[in-house]
């Protein structure tokens, strides 16, 4: 994802686009994230004022995390926190280190990342969060033992399982379909592909036969090429998924000019404004977001609590989280936005971000 504002989203304690969105893969073991130590949260500790956060997407210049950067920023200015944005201009799985190093030195109060790769920040995580650093994580996790709290926008299986019955309810519930994925080691990409796989092991979805999953590196180009390519290595396709915004977006101009409008189906995690005009003219007939606003505003709430002591990331600890409303951090640290938004030609003038 950002992974584009007020959604009719459910916020729910059980969400994430990309760029987007997403939760940790089952590989990342068995490793605890949230507090690492027994200190206890105080929930009745004064949220700090002039608090330094570090907002660091996995890429800028993403219109998905152009939006949650919006949102970090609005919880900035509602909690009187300084939000500094940063970032590097590919998404590569080691780009990020550099910045979090920076953060550290910088002594910022808190860092709230969306990682480009769980294991290659950690160490760099891990050294910040020993300077006394808070990490939030959000829409894509990292490694959970070097990070404090990970805001999922939605499980994994309400993001996945939601994809493949947009694809299956386009093709007409038969046919090949392929995933055009961002980066190969995206944690969140990573974790919604297999659960799309299990689904697709359903009887419902027999029809259906995933015959590829291209990477295009979170770039517009790339992206828009992998499409032709597997268009033209598969010449039976009828449906492809893309789970990221820049993705969804580079797929859709391409099917859009091409003799394959109306005949290949396309699905995915996109932004209402990137997407408006290819529901519109019939390239896309419905794909899905949460509102990468509120991932961002909740995120930086999230660490302006840790930072100000109501939180350590201990499952069952509450916490506000301004015009959200109240939080509670679950297992492994994680704390869900809610589900995603199904976008069609119904509703897409509805939205605008």
């Amino acid at each position: 994802m950002n992974t584009r504002l007020v959604l009719a989203l459910v916020m729910s304690g059980a969400v994430a686009l990309t760029a987007c969105g997403g939760t940790t893969k089952d590989s990342a073991g068995d490793q605890t994230g949230g507090a690492t130590n027994a200190a206890k949260g105080d929930p009745n500790a004064a949220l700090k004022e002039g608090l330094k956060i570090t907002f660091l997407p996995k890429q800028v210049n993403n219109p998905y995390f152009t939006v949650a950067q919006k949102g970090a920023e609005q919880a900035g200015t509602a909690i009187k926190a300084e939000v500094k944005a940063t970032g590097p201009s590919d998404a590569a799985a080691s780009s990020q280190v550099t910045y979090i190093n920076t953060a550290a030195q910088q002594k910022q109060d808190a860092l709230v990342i969306s990682a480009n790769d769980a294991n290659a920040v950690a160490p760099a995580l891990k050294s910040a969060r020993s300077q006394g650093l808070k990490v939030v994580t959000f829409d894509s996790d990292a490694a959970p033992d070097a990070r404090d709290v990970f805001i999922n926008q939605a499980t994994s299986t309400e993001i996945a399982a939601g994809q493949v019955k947009l694809i299956s309810e386009a093709v007409g519930g038969s046919g090949e379909i392929a995933i055009l994925s961002a980066t190969p080691n995206a944690t969140n990409q990573n974790a919604w592909i297999e659960v799309m796989k299990t689904e697709l092991a359903k009887p419902e979805y027999a029809g259906l036969k995933l015959v590829e999953t291209a990477y295009g590196n979170d770039d517009d180009q790339t992206s828009f090429q992998k499409t032709q390519g597997l268009l033209q290595a598969h010449p039976n396709l009828k449906g492809i998924i893309s789970p990221t915004t820049v993705g969804v977006a580079a797929a859709a101009r391409y099917l859009s000019s091409s003799e394959y409008k109306g005949k290949v189906q396309l699905t995915g995690l996109g932004t209402p404004n990137q997407m408006r005009k290819f529901v519109q003219d019939g390239t896309v007939k419905s794909f899905s977001l949460w509102d990468p606003t509120k991932l961002g505003y909740l995120a930086t709430h999230t660490a302006a609590a840790l930072a100000s002591g109501q939180i350590t990331g201990a499952e069952g600890e509450k916490y506000q989280a301004g015009e959200l409303g109240e939080y509670t951090v679950g297992a492994k640290g994680e704390v869900v936005l809610g589900p995603p938004t199904v976008f069609t030609k119904d509703n897409i003038d509805k939205f605008d971000f």
